[in-house]
């Protein structure tokens, strides 16, 4: 065993020094394994970076949350839409019926969606943004982060009370240099009371839910401001920990129909959504840009691996002499084998860590430009390493036992 690694020693050593003798030769053989790996570390990392973007975005929706409502989320280029379009809205006795009779249920609320809507507080204003008017269960289920004042209470969600909860973007414009909470501004004709400002979420990459440009208000408040058939109703259901979405789905289809009397021939007038109908589409995507970029990334190692074994057999011819000597002194077949199985792995792994390097790199620079994180994961590197270490294989192993082959007195006669 101590003779094994001894010659695996020299062996390393030996490759080494090849690899030193000819800098300008090991650079350009490196190329082809840098830009593979650099495509295919680079291609996975964007791919992990875009899947967690959508999870958070689907963290911030409720994973665990059904929502009723009159359009399906699973549009696409041929979506029917004239199937849906004479479909009633939620209405408010709907999620009553919901809210009462439903037994899987943590939390059953009710909101609308009032777009395009501008506060003002003196000077200032802010213009496009949405007002969402929730009942009092909106702050469980959405999981509203509220880092200044605090959320409506359930007697202001009933008796229609004259308050407004922030997200963080208007509040910075409105109130720049104010503390916005206990402040009045005007918003949709009304004289309402700053009680809270929302955590800044900054947008999605994939799904844009974010709170920043959005203001809370009662449902009974929004009631009395407009028609809220026509402002995008929708019932929000958070499921409970112990219950799968599907009972949770049948059980409230089963209530929807009963309250619509819908005969048992005829399809549901509504849409029960949730986030797996976003995730199921997206993770088809994923697998093509995954299954590419490996292709891409593949054929280029590939191509790198080749150019290795190139240089391995010039590699082979040049030090034909000094093997010839290697043998005649008593070098074993092994010793000459694993020297160049060495050096051919070990461009491989060099040119892997220069590419698994570069993703890195432009990794850091989007965070430092952009503030945009990229995932770049431990597995990379372990996929980085066997990887590298299979193509070097691959491509010296022709080239090794050749080397390790050939007769010592010709070897030392080719001079």
């Amino acid at each position: 065993m101590f003779l094994i690694l001894t010659l695996i020693k020299e062996s390393f050593l030996f490759a080494v020094s090849a690899l030193k003798d000819n800098r300008t030769r090991t650079l350009l053989s490196l190329l082809g394994v840098t830009i593979g790996i650099m495509t295919i570390i680079g291609v996975f990392s964007a791919v992990d970076t875009l899947r967690n973007n959508l999870e958070e975005s689907v963290r911030k929706i409720g994973s665990r949350t059904l929502y009723i409502e009159k359009w399906p989320w699973d549009g696409g280029p041929d979506f029917p839409w004239w199937k849906y379009a004479n479909r009633p809205e939620p209405k408010y006795a709907d999620f009553e019926a919901v809210q009462q009779r439903m037994t899987t249920a943590a939390q059953v609320g009710y909101s609308i969606n009032i777009a395009s809507a501008t506060a003002k507080y003196k000077n200032n204003s802010a213009s496009n943004i949405n007002v969402l008017a929730g009942t009092y269960e909106i702050l469980a289920i959405r999981k509203l982060d509220i880092v200044d004042g605090r959320y409506f209470t359930e007697q202001e969600s009933r008796a229609a009370g004259n308050c407004v909860i922030l997200g963080a973007t208007i509040a910075e414009g409105l109130f720049p240099v104010e503390n916005p909470v206990g402040k009045y501004i005007a918003l949709m004709g009304r004289k309402l009371q700053v009680i809270g400002v929302l955590k800044k979420e900054g947008s999605g990459m994939l799904i844009d839910v974010s709170n920043d440009d959005v203001a809370y208000i009662p449902f009974s408040l929004g009631r009395n401001l407009v028609h809220y058939e026509n402002n995008e109703p929708s019932i929000s259901i958070e499921v409970k920990p112990n219950i799968s979405l599907e009972e949770a789905e049948s059980e409230v289809v089963g209530i929807l129909r009963s309250v619509r009397r819908l005969p048992p021939a005829r399809e549901d007038d509504f849409s029960v959504n949730k986030t797996t109908l976003i995730t199921a589409q997206l993770d088809q995507l994923f697998g093509i840009i995954n299954l590419s970029g490996g292709f891409i990334g593949i054929f280029s190692i590939l191509v790198g691996g080749f150019g290795i074994a190139n240089i391995m057999f010039v590699s082979v011819r040049e030090r034909t002499n000094l093997i010839g000597i290697q043998k005649a002194l008593g070098a074993k077949q092994f010793f000459i084998l694993s020297q160049f199985l060495i050096e051919s792995v070990l461009l491989c792994l060099i040119g892997g860590a220069m590419g698994l390097g570069l993703v890195y790199g432009l990794a850091a620079l989007a965070q430092l430009l952009f503030d945009f994180s990229v995932i770049v994961s431990f597995k990379m590197v372990l996929i980085t390493t066997a990887l590298s270490t299979f193509i070097g294989l691959l491509a010296g192993i022709v080239p090794a036992i050749n080397a390790a082959m050939m007769d010592p007195v010709e070897a030392i006669r080719s001079k």
